[in-house]
Parts: structure tokens; C-alpha cells; sequence
């Protein structure tokens, strides 16, 4: 999506934002999943949900700049909600069964 950019200040600085915080999501998970703890799993899963909802926001920019046609965006806007709504529930999961361990 960001090669498709088009050349102009506003579009390369939101594209770059894109993909800065898109991968951080995929390298946060990746440390969650090596995670020594429940807790420790947990603060990762909350990076790598600030960091989804942060590239949500900037393509609702990159949408309202018109770098791009709205349907253009329409499914990779689709996937992070759907990444956004699986992360919530793995937090919400992760704490419940925490709550019930103890931890």
C-alpha cells in the first residue's frame, strides 16, 4: 500500500507512519509469544494494540488526505479492525484467566 503512495509530503509521511507502526504490532507479538510470564504476555498484547489502533488512526488520515481512493483502503482497514477486535479479546481472556490463577 505504501509503494502506491503518491509522491507528496503528506502521503509519504502518513505511509511512513503506516508502516512503522503496522510491523511494530507483528514484532510485539512476536515478543509476546516468548513471553516469560502472564503479565509479561499481557504488556505485549498491549503494545501490539496501541500500536494497531495507531495505524488505524493514520489510515483514517491517509483516507481523509485522499492519497488514496476509499476503496483502495477499505480492506486493509477492514483487516486491522478485525486484528484490533482479536487482540481485545486475547487482553480480555489473558486477564480473566489471570484473575482466576491468581496472578
Amino acid at each position: 500500500m505504501t509503494r502506491a503512495l503518491p509522491h507528496d509530503p503528506v502521503s509519504e509521511i502518513i505511509g511512513k507512519q503506516i508502516l512503522r507502526s503496522s510491523t511494530s504490532i507483528g514484532a510485539n507479538y512476536r515478543e509476546a509469544a516468548r513471553s516469560r510470564s502472564r503479565a509479561e504476555f499481557l504488556a505485549k498484547l498491549g503494545d501490539c494494540l496501541k500500536e494497531a489502533d495507531e495505524t488505524a488512526y493514520w489510515m483514517d488520515l491517509l483516507d481523509r488526505s485522499n492519497s488514496l481512493p476509499s476503496a483502495k483502503l477499505a480492506d486493509l482497514r477492514a483487516e486491522c479492525d478485525e486484528l484490533i477486535a482479536i487482540l481485545v479479546a486475547s487482553v480480555k481472556t489473558t486477564r480473566r484467566h489471570m484473575e482466576e490463577q491468581g496472578d
